[in-house]
């Protein structure tokens, strides 16, 4: 799992079964705690384990935390899988601070009998209203494998850039294409695209 998933799952679990603890419901398919934090705020975690009649498993958690002052954290996680062996898994965090400025940061990742897929991706807010996100994935099958990655700011001023590029093999014939794209305020979109066989020689780009 991406972006250290499987840490945030444990420490979201581990929320989560401190807070049944206090409930004393640790058995139930979903049991939800919470309890007054030092802090001044409240601490919140609900865990979920679920075992389908065909053999599948699913299992969750999440927390939040918040204070006195108006800042909040939390996360959640969650992981499965089926009877004929796929697994899929999901894990996101985030952050909210009282002068308005955030963040969060998710992962995922999937695989079964037709291919593999992961991807992870981030954004921020500051206080004067700057926000930044970029996200990345992948994936491969039986067809081919494609990647893509992107990323977009907007500044306080209201100026927004983006771009985002991917690329796509054919597991039938090695050919391959890079793409890119851009875009930044007054200057409109900026598209490209280069194709490749499989010795890594230039061709023409299929048209539609």
């Amino acid at each position: 799992m991406n972006m250290n998933a499987t840490t945030l799952f444990g420490a979201a679990l581990a929320a989560g079964i401190f807070a049944l603890a206090a409930s004393g419901d640790a058995h139930a398919g979903t049991a939800r705690g919470s309890f007054a934090n030092a802090d001044g705020g409240t601490t919140a975690a609900a865990v979920t384990n679920r075992a389908g009649a065909k053999g599948g498993t699913y299992s969750a958690a999440r927390g939040v935390k918040t204070d006195a002052a108006g800042n909040a954290t939390g996360g959640s996680a969650s992981t499965g899988t089926t009877a004929s062996g796929g697994a899929a898994s999901r894990a996101a965090k985030f952050q909210k601070n009282a002068d308005g400025s955030a963040s969060r940061q998710s992962g995922y990742s999937a695989s079964g009998a037709n291919g593999s897929a992961s991807g992870q991706g981030n954004a921020s807010r500051s206080a004067d209203g700057t926000v930044s996100a970029a996200r990345s994935g992948s994936a491969s099958g039986a067809k081919g494998t494609v990647s893509a990655q992107g990323n977009a700011s907007r500044s306080a001023d209201g100026t927004v850039s983006a771009a985002a590029s991917g690329t796509a093999t054919s597991a039938a014939t090695g050919n391959s294409v890079n793409a890119n794209a851009s875009y930044q305020t007054g200057q409109g979109v900026t598209k490209s695209a280069t194709c490749f066989d499989a010795s890594g020689a230039a061709i023409p780009c299929p048209t539609r």
